[in-house]
C-alpha cells in the first residue's frame, strides 16, 4: 500500500508553486514601504502612530483609557491590555505588515496598519453591514 500516488505529489506542487507565487507578488507590490498605524474609535480615527520611531512606548488612546497598546522598536504594534472579558485584542499579536488589523470589538478599537501618505478622504474606512 503507497502513500502517496504520483498525482498526490502534483497537487501538493502546484498548490505549494501557487501558494509562493501569490507571496512573490505581495512581497514585490509592498517592498518595504513606510507604514502607520491608525487607531479607530467608534469608525473615528482617533490617533496615526508613526511605526518607525525606532522607541518602545506604551500608550493608550483618550477616547478609551482602559486599552493599551505597545509599539515596540522594530516597528511592531499591538494591543497589551484591555477590559473586554474575552481578550481576543490580546491574542492578535504583533502588527507590522501593511493590511494587516486587529479589533477589540466590545470598546469598538480598530487597528490597522496602513502606507504612509497613501490615505486620502476620499478612501472607504470600512465597511458595516446593515
Amino acid at each position: 500500500m503507497k502513500f502517496f500516488r504520483k498525482t498526490d505529489v502534483l497537487i501538493i506542487a502546484g498548490i505549494a508553486a501557487v501558494s509562493f507565487a501569490m507571496w512573490a507578488v505581495y512581497k514585490y507590490n509592498n517592498p518595504g514601504k513606510p507604514a502607520e498605524a491608525e487607531i479607530y474609535y467608534k469608525s473615528e480615527l482617533a490617533a496615526t502612530i508613526d511605526l518607525n520611531t525606532g522607541t518602545d512606548r506604551q500608550f493608550s488612546i483618550p477616547q478609551n483609557k482602559n486599552v493599551i497598546f505597545y509599539l515596540e522598536k522594530d516597528g511592531s504594534i499591538g494591543f497589551v491590555e484591555s477590559d473586554c472579558p474575552d481578550k481576543i485584542c490580546i491574542r492578535t499579536g504583533r502588527l507590522k505588515n501593511i493590511g494587516e488589523t486587529a479589533a477589540c470589538l466590545p470598546n469598538e478599537i480598530i487597528l490597522k496598519i496602513v502606507p504612509v501618505k497613501a490615505r486620502s478622504d476620499d478612501d472607504i474606512d470600512m465597511v458595516a453591514g446593515k
